[in-house]
């Protein structure tokens, strides 16, 4: 069985590295699709009800409602954490965060030892890009930016390029939804292409998304001439706080205008990205995933909708943790169709790698907390193998096909709920049935030893660099 390769050394970044990483027999996918080229958009604090599609009375998402009518619908699709930066790095890594330090907001940094699914697919001749907000790490050392960026402080440093992005239009954390005149100097986080190359504020003007997909249009064009497949990794900053938007986006919504124009205007570039992969044809065998990041702010009087679920951002009930999800991609997903099993953001990575025709290895020294989701697309499965754990802060959960045992209390005592018939978690059946209860959360018990284990280096060849923040 392979192992994986120390990520310090020289070999961590090449071909042969990648051929360790994964197992040899190709899937049969892999024959089927070659080098589909792979785009991952994500808002930040959109949530399960703040879609045309899954219901909301007002808010307009014609581009999303259109997505969810051509490919999937994922209708149990799971953020990795209840907040941005951990669910951000189990995205790109297949793993919970909590294996590499990254366990809340502004909380470490993505270490040299994990393996990103930019640096995978740079073996494999991909071109890669990150635009938007990637919060899983400082993106200066030079000057004060954003929440943790400090004049000579390496200690949180990780920015995108020393993560296999060969392009990026990227900030450390969240920036306004809109840019109004003057902002972009005062706010204090800003946009970084390269290190130590910060944009300009004669650039950043007007609807944030706008300028995000402007800068992803640009490397997607340049690597379809080129005729390279690509890796996109687009994350919005809306509908995050500060909200702030503008006509038209705002035109016709009579109270929350500015968080519904963002949201609308953020639905308007996916539009226009799919409009342009058609443009350069090369929309067949593209895949788009679209997710958020974890369920809305605030509390039950904030404009961001759960659609009826318990719990809100930073809770691991299904308000927190069950958000919008879909998937274009029309030379495999020929109709659309709702899938309903369990899904998570972890998933992304292995799947991914499953489209090119790579395993993950069934071996113990890295684990992976993400599955490849293809025999869900393609229809062949309708269940899932093995369940999502979580842990944030002093709640744990874990969801399996049927059944989700919670914890508020880290681990001393848990609820459980049956998300089929009681999605809105608001019938606790542990008392009733501790035969369903106990094997669960001896399994999630069996998931945190592990996630120790690799927290203290367990997964690497030399000890890791976490950095947590003071």
């Amino acid at each position: 069985m392979p192992t994986f390769p120390n990520a310090r050394s020289p070999i961590a970044l090449t071909a042969l590295a990648v051929c360790a990483l994964f197992s040899s027999g190709r899937s049969a996918i892999g024959s089927e699709l070659d080098h589909p080229n792979v785009i991952l958009c994500m808002t930040d604090d959109q949530g399960w009800g703040d879609t045309g599609y899954n219901g909301h009375p007002v808010l307009r998402t014609p581009h999303l409602d259109q997505m969810a009518n051509e490919g999937i619908r994922f209708d149990r699709f799971y953020s990795g954490a209840p907040v941005c930066s951990p669910t951000r790095g189990s995205c790109i890594t297949g793993r919970h965060p909590y294996r590499y330090g990254i366990k809340f907001a502004n909380d470490g940094r993505m270490p040299v030892d994990e393996i990103t699914l930019a640096e995978v697919l740079k073996t494999q001749g991909y071109a890669t890009g990150h635009f938007g907000k990637w919060h899983l790490g400082t993106l200066t050392t030079s000057v004060k930016d954003a929440n943790r960026g400090r004049p000579g402080d390496e200690r949180f440093y990780s920015p995108p390029w020393k993560n296999g992005f060969d392009q990026c239009f990227s900030t450390e954390a969240k920036v306004p939804t809109f840019w109004k005149h003057g902002a972009y100097d005062s706010y204090g986080t800003h946009y970084w292409t390269a290190p130590e190359q910060m944009v300009p504020a004669s650039e950043i003007s007007g609807d944030d998304s706008t300028l995000i997909m402007d800068r992803a249009i640009s490397f997607i064009t340049a690597a379809a001439k080129r005729g390279s497949p690509f890796l996109a990794v687009i994350w919005f900053h809306a509908p995050h706080l500060p909200v702030i938007s503008a006509p038209p986006f705002t035109d016709g919504y009579q109270e929350h205008a500015d968080y519904y124009g963002c949201i609308t205007a953020m639905d308007e570039q996916m539009g226009r990205l799919r409009a342009r992969l058609k443009e350069l044809r090369i929309d067949d065998n593209t895949m788009i995933w679209f997710c958020s990041d974890n369920g809305p702010e605030g509390d039950a009087t904030a404009p961001g909708s759960t659609r009826g679920l318990r719990g809100r951002k930073r809770s691991l009930y299904e308000g927190g943790v069950r958000v919008p999800g879909l998937l274009i991609w029309p030379k495999l997903v020929t109709q659309c169709r709702t899938v309903s099993t369990p899904c998570s953001t972890s998933d992304l990575f292995p799947t991914v790698l499953d489209a090119l025709g790579h395993r993950l290895p069934e071996t113990e020294t890295r684990p992976f907390d993400g599955m490849t989701l293809l025999p869900l697309v393609r229809g062949e499965r309708n269940e899932r193998p093995r369940p999502i754990a979580f842990e944030s802060q002093d709640q744990l959960a874990l969801i399996d096909n049927r059944y989700k045992v919670f914890s508020a209390d880290a681990g001393k005592t848990f609820e459980l709920y049956d998300l089929i018939a009681d999605p809105e978690e608001r019938y606790n059946l542990a008392p009733q049935l501790p035969q369903i209860v106990n094997p669960m959360t001896d399994v999630l018990e069996k998931w945190r030893n592990s996630c120790s284990d690799s927290a203290v280096g367990k997964d690497y060849d030399a000890p890791t660099d976490h950095a947590t923040t003071p």
